[in-house]
Protein backbone atom coordinates (compact mmCIF):
# COMPACT_ATOMS: atom_id res chain seq x y z
CA UNK A 1 0.00 0.00 0.00
CA UNK A 2 1.24 3.23 -0.96
CA UNK A 3 -0.95 4.77 1.66
CA UNK A 4 -4.09 6.37 -0.64
CA UNK A 5 -6.56 5.23 0.99
CA UNK A 6 -9.61 2.73 -0.01
CA UNK A 7 -13.18 3.86 -2.08
CA UNK A 8 -15.46 1.36 -0.65
CA UNK A 9 -19.01 1.04 -2.00
CA UNK A 10 -22.35 -0.76 -0.78
CA UNK A 11 -24.89 -0.83 -3.42
CA UNK A 12 -28.33 -1.93 -2.19
CA UNK A 13 -31.49 -2.18 -3.69
CA UNK A 14 -32.76 1.24 -3.04
CA UNK A 15 -29.75 3.78 -2.75
CA UNK A 16 -25.39 2.98 -2.74
CA UNK A 17 -23.85 4.07 0.03
CA UNK A 18 -20.05 5.22 -0.60
CA UNK A 19 -16.80 6.02 2.04
CA UNK A 20 -13.10 6.57 1.30
CA UNK A 21 -11.35 5.31 4.11
CA UNK A 22 -7.81 4.82 4.73
CA UNK A 23 -5.96 1.78 5.67
CA UNK A 24 -6.32 2.07 9.46
CA UNK A 25 -10.02 2.51 9.09
CA UNK A 26 -10.46 6.00 9.15
CA UNK A 27 -13.07 7.65 7.50
CA UNK A 28 -12.52 10.80 5.43
CA UNK A 29 -15.49 11.46 3.18
CA UNK A 30 -18.62 9.66 2.63
CA UNK A 31 -21.89 9.84 0.92
CA UNK A 32 -25.11 8.28 -0.78
CA UNK A 33 -26.72 8.39 -3.90
CA UNK A 34 -30.43 6.88 -4.69
CA UNK A 35 -31.14 4.88 -7.49
CA UNK A 36 -33.58 6.62 -9.68
CA UNK A 37 -35.77 4.94 -12.84
CA UNK A 38 -35.12 2.54 -15.70
CA UNK A 39 -32.95 4.06 -18.29
CA UNK A 40 -30.05 6.45 -18.24
CA UNK A 41 -31.29 8.15 -14.73
CA UNK A 42 -31.25 5.15 -13.10
CA UNK A 43 -28.01 5.44 -11.54
CA UNK A 44 -27.64 9.45 -10.37
CA UNK A 45 -23.80 10.69 -10.78
CA UNK A 46 -21.99 11.29 -7.14
CA UNK A 47 -19.49 14.29 -7.12
CA UNK A 48 -16.39 12.63 -6.76
CA UNK A 49 -14.05 15.12 -8.77
CA UNK A 50 -12.17 16.55 -5.18
CA UNK A 51 -11.53 13.31 -3.95
CA UNK A 52 -8.09 12.05 -3.39
CA UNK A 53 -6.97 9.32 -5.72
CA UNK A 54 -8.06 6.13 -4.19
CA UNK A 55 -5.56 2.75 -4.17
CA UNK A 56 -8.26 0.66 -5.11
CA UNK A 57 -11.98 0.25 -4.66
CA UNK A 58 -14.38 -2.66 -2.80
CA UNK A 59 -17.74 -2.96 -3.47
CA UNK A 60 -20.59 -5.41 -1.81
CA UNK A 61 -23.05 -4.96 -4.79
CA UNK A 62 -26.69 -6.54 -4.50
CA UNK A 63 -28.02 -4.25 -7.20
CA UNK A 64 -27.65 -6.16 -9.87
CA UNK A 65 -25.64 -7.13 -12.79
CA UNK A 66 -26.63 -3.53 -14.55
CA UNK A 67 -25.91 -1.49 -11.66
CA UNK A 68 -22.36 -3.27 -11.52
CA UNK A 69 -22.19 -1.87 -14.82
CA UNK A 70 -22.80 1.57 -14.42
CA UNK A 71 -20.53 1.63 -11.33
CA UNK A 72 -17.49 0.10 -13.29
CA UNK A 73 -18.61 3.02 -15.67
CA UNK A 74 -18.39 5.63 -12.87
CA UNK A 75 -14.87 4.48 -11.69
CA UNK A 76 -13.34 4.32 -15.22
CA UNK A 77 -14.98 8.18 -15.82
CA UNK A 78 -13.29 9.33 -12.58
CA UNK A 79 -10.28 6.70 -12.30
CA UNK A 80 -9.64 4.77 -15.43
CA UNK A 81 -7.67 1.47 -14.84
CA UNK A 82 -8.97 1.67 -10.99
CA UNK A 83 -7.77 -1.76 -9.18
CA UNK A 84 -11.62 -2.79 -8.14
CA UNK A 85 -12.48 -5.86 -6.38
CA UNK A 86 -16.10 -7.03 -5.56
CA UNK A 87 -16.89 -8.97 -2.59
CA UNK A 88 -18.05 -12.80 -2.41
CA UNK A 89 -19.37 -14.31 0.74
CA UNK A 90 -16.66 -16.86 1.46
CA UNK A 91 -16.06 -20.24 4.10
CA UNK A 92 -14.20 -17.66 6.89
CA UNK A 93 -12.98 -14.27 6.61
CA UNK A 94 -11.59 -11.40 9.18
CA UNK A 95 -12.11 -13.30 12.23
CA UNK A 96 -15.97 -14.45 10.96
CA UNK A 97 -17.13 -18.22 10.07
CA UNK A 98 -19.49 -18.87 7.73
CA UNK A 99 -22.50 -21.28 8.50
CA UNK A 100 -24.23 -21.66 5.83
CA UNK A 101 -24.46 -24.70 3.89
CA UNK A 102 -23.14 -22.62 0.55
CA UNK A 103 -20.92 -19.75 2.28
CA UNK A 104 -20.86 -17.95 -1.56
CA UNK A 105 -24.50 -18.19 -1.53
CA UNK A 106 -24.82 -15.42 1.42
CA UNK A 107 -25.51 -12.21 0.05
CA UNK A 108 -22.10 -9.78 -0.14
CA UNK A 109 -23.46 -6.75 1.93
CA UNK A 110 -25.14 -9.86 4.92
CA UNK A 111 -21.40 -11.04 4.92
CA UNK A 112 -19.80 -7.47 4.66
CA UNK A 113 -22.39 -6.49 7.95
CA UNK A 114 -21.60 -9.40 9.85
CA UNK A 115 -17.49 -8.68 9.67
CA UNK A 116 -18.49 -5.30 10.83
CA UNK A 117 -20.44 -6.22 13.71
CA UNK A 118 -17.72 -8.28 14.99
CA UNK A 119 -15.14 -5.85 14.81
CA UNK A 120 -17.43 -2.95 16.02
CA UNK A 121 -18.63 -5.34 19.22
CA UNK A 122 -15.77 -7.85 19.98
CA UNK A 123 -16.76 -10.87 22.04
CA UNK A 124 -20.43 -10.27 21.94
CA UNK A 125 -23.04 -12.31 20.65
CA UNK A 126 -25.19 -10.86 18.43
CA UNK A 127 -28.66 -10.63 16.77
CA UNK A 128 -28.04 -7.99 13.87
CA UNK A 129 -31.39 -6.75 12.37
CA UNK A 130 -31.20 -4.35 9.24
CA UNK A 131 -34.06 -2.88 7.81
CA UNK A 132 -33.86 -2.41 4.21
CA UNK A 133 -36.04 -3.52 0.72
CA UNK A 134 -35.98 -6.71 2.99
CA UNK A 135 -35.33 -7.01 6.58
CA UNK A 136 -32.49 -9.61 7.78
CA UNK A 137 -31.83 -10.76 10.56
CA UNK A 138 -28.31 -12.41 11.30
CA UNK A 139 -27.07 -14.60 14.31
CA UNK A 140 -23.46 -13.94 15.29
CA UNK A 141 -21.78 -15.85 18.04
CA UNK A 142 -18.76 -13.80 19.99
CA UNK A 143 -16.17 -16.04 18.80
CA UNK A 144 -17.35 -14.59 15.10
CA UNK A 145 -19.30 -17.93 13.98
CA UNK A 146 -22.46 -16.94 12.09
CA UNK A 147 -24.94 -19.67 12.63
CA UNK A 148 -27.83 -18.41 10.29
CA UNK A 149 -30.21 -15.92 9.42
CA UNK A 150 -33.46 -14.69 7.96
CA UNK A 151 -35.27 -12.73 5.06
CA UNK A 152 -38.68 -11.44 5.64
CA UNK A 153 -40.18 -8.06 3.43
CA UNK A 154 -39.14 -4.82 4.69
CA UNK A 155 -41.36 -2.50 5.91
CA UNK A 156 -42.25 -0.40 2.71
CA UNK A 157 -42.12 -3.58 0.62
CA UNK A 158 -44.95 -5.19 3.22
CA UNK A 159 -47.18 -2.44 2.40
CA UNK A 160 -46.66 -2.46 -1.33
CA UNK A 161 -47.45 -5.74 -1.81
CA UNK A 162 -50.62 -4.57 0.33
CA UNK A 163 -51.56 -2.29 -2.14
CA UNK A 164 -50.67 -3.45 -4.91
CA UNK A 165 -52.49 -7.35 -4.20
CA UNK A 166 -55.45 -6.33 -2.82
CA UNK A 167 -58.38 -4.12 -4.59
CA UNK A 168 -59.25 -1.72 -1.80
CA UNK A 169 -55.73 -1.18 -0.11
CA UNK A 170 -53.87 2.34 -1.14
CA UNK A 171 -50.27 1.43 -2.47
CA UNK A 172 -48.01 3.26 0.67
CA UNK A 173 -44.41 3.94 0.12
CA UNK A 174 -42.07 4.87 2.84
CA UNK A 175 -42.22 8.73 2.21
CA UNK A 176 -45.98 8.57 2.50
CA UNK A 177 -45.96 6.29 5.56
CA UNK A 178 -43.52 7.45 7.89
CA UNK A 179 -46.03 10.38 9.23
CA UNK A 180 -48.50 7.52 10.10
CA UNK A 181 -47.05 5.91 13.01
CA UNK A 182 -47.93 8.85 15.56
CA UNK A 183 -51.53 8.37 15.68
CA UNK A 184 -53.38 12.18 14.75
CA UNK A 185 -53.06 14.43 17.99
CA UNK A 186 -49.90 13.01 19.35
CA UNK A 187 -46.56 14.71 17.84
CA UNK A 188 -44.33 12.59 19.49
CA UNK A 189 -43.68 14.89 22.77
CA UNK A 190 -44.51 14.27 26.04
CA UNK A 191 -46.18 16.79 28.84
CA UNK A 192 -42.61 17.71 29.90
CA UNK A 193 -41.96 18.64 26.04
CA UNK A 194 -38.97 16.33 25.76
CA UNK A 195 -38.79 13.30 23.51
CA UNK A 196 -40.10 10.24 24.75
CA UNK A 197 -38.41 6.90 24.55
CA UNK A 198 -39.46 4.58 22.62
CA UNK A 199 -41.04 2.65 25.68
CA UNK A 200 -43.25 6.46 26.87
CA UNK A 201 -44.18 6.56 22.77
CA UNK A 202 -47.26 5.09 22.04
CA UNK A 203 -45.89 3.91 18.97
CA UNK A 204 -47.72 2.03 16.59
CA UNK A 205 -51.47 2.25 17.76
CA UNK A 206 -54.83 0.58 16.27
CA UNK A 207 -55.96 2.84 13.91
CA UNK A 208 -59.08 4.73 12.58
CA UNK A 209 -57.73 5.02 9.00
CA UNK A 210 -56.70 2.74 6.24
CA UNK A 211 -53.50 3.99 5.78
CA UNK A 212 -52.63 4.17 9.43
CA UNK A 213 -53.28 0.52 9.66
CA UNK A 214 -51.00 -0.41 6.95
CA UNK A 215 -48.41 1.37 8.12
CA UNK A 216 -48.53 0.32 12.16
CA UNK A 217 -49.63 -3.19 10.80
CA UNK A 218 -46.47 -3.57 8.91
CA UNK A 219 -43.82 -1.69 11.33
CA UNK A 220 -45.55 -4.61 14.07
CA UNK A 221 -45.12 -7.08 12.15
CA UNK A 222 -41.30 -6.43 11.69
CA UNK A 223 -41.07 -5.56 15.49
CA UNK A 224 -42.49 -8.70 16.38
CA UNK A 225 -40.57 -10.81 14.23
CA UNK A 226 -37.25 -8.93 16.02
CA UNK A 227 -38.76 -9.73 19.39
CA UNK A 228 -39.47 -13.17 18.67
CA UNK A 229 -35.98 -14.11 17.20
CA UNK A 230 -34.23 -12.08 20.11
CA UNK A 231 -36.21 -14.15 22.62
CA UNK A 232 -35.12 -17.48 21.05
CA UNK A 233 -31.70 -16.80 20.87
CA UNK A 234 -31.55 -15.60 24.20
CA UNK A 235 -32.62 -19.16 25.47
CA UNK A 236 -30.74 -21.19 22.97
CA UNK A 237 -27.79 -19.22 23.88
CA UNK A 238 -28.10 -18.74 27.53
CA UNK A 239 -27.48 -15.22 27.68
CA UNK A 240 -27.69 -11.70 26.73
CA UNK A 241 -27.20 -10.98 23.41
CA UNK A 242 -26.81 -7.77 21.74
CA UNK A 243 -29.43 -6.26 19.09
CA UNK A 244 -28.23 -4.48 16.61
CA UNK A 245 -30.30 -2.66 14.30
CA UNK A 246 -29.26 -0.50 10.80
CA UNK A 247 -31.52 0.29 7.44
CA UNK A 248 -33.36 2.93 5.90
CA UNK A 249 -36.63 2.19 7.71
CA UNK A 250 -34.75 1.68 11.15
CA UNK A 251 -36.41 4.46 12.86
CA UNK A 252 -39.75 3.73 12.01
CA UNK A 253 -39.44 -0.53 12.81
CA UNK A 254 -37.44 0.64 16.22
CA UNK A 255 -40.33 3.09 17.34
CA UNK A 256 -42.56 -0.05 17.45
CA UNK A 257 -39.76 -2.26 19.01
CA UNK A 258 -40.11 -3.21 23.17
CA UNK A 259 -36.15 -4.39 23.32
CA UNK A 260 -32.96 -2.57 23.91
CA UNK A 261 -30.93 -2.03 21.34
CA UNK A 262 -28.01 -0.48 19.45
CA UNK A 263 -28.05 1.38 16.27
CA UNK A 264 -25.28 1.32 13.43
CA UNK A 265 -25.92 1.82 9.88
CA UNK A 266 -22.91 1.50 8.67
CA UNK A 267 -21.75 -2.12 9.19
CA UNK A 268 -21.48 -3.23 5.64
CA UNK A 269 -18.76 -0.25 4.93
CA UNK A 270 -16.69 -1.27 8.36
CA UNK A 271 -16.87 -4.70 6.84
CA UNK A 272 -15.87 -3.25 3.32
CA UNK A 273 -12.71 -1.31 5.36
CA UNK A 274 -11.67 -4.71 7.15
CA UNK A 275 -11.53 -6.98 3.82
CA UNK A 276 -9.67 -4.29 1.97
CA UNK A 277 -6.91 -4.00 4.64
CA UNK A 278 -6.79 -7.76 5.31
CA UNK A 279 -6.60 -8.14 1.63
CA UNK A 280 -3.82 -5.80 0.85
CA UNK A 281 -2.01 -6.20 4.36
CA UNK A 282 1.72 -7.10 3.97
CA UNK A 283 1.44 -10.29 5.21
CA UNK A 284 -1.32 -11.60 3.64
CA UNK A 285 0.22 -10.78 0.28
CA UNK A 286 3.64 -12.76 1.69
CA UNK A 287 1.39 -15.85 2.41
CA UNK A 288 -0.08 -15.52 -0.56
CA UNK A 289 3.38 -16.17 -2.56
CA UNK A 290 4.89 -18.59 -0.50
Amino acid sequence: MNGAPFLLIDAGNSRIKWALVQADGTHTHAGAFAHGGKGEAALATPDWSQLPHPASAWLSNVAGATVGERLDALLDAHWPALPRTTIRACAQQCGVTNGYTTPAALGSDRWAGLIGAHAAFPGEPLLIATFGTATTLEALRADGQFVGGLIAPGWSLMMRSLGEHTAQLPTLDARAARGLLTPAGDNGVGQSGEPQTGSERRGPFFATDTPRSLSAGCALAQAGLIERMWHDLQAAWEGPVRLVVGGGAADEVTAALKLPHTRHDSLVLSGLALIAAEATAPAHHAGSRA
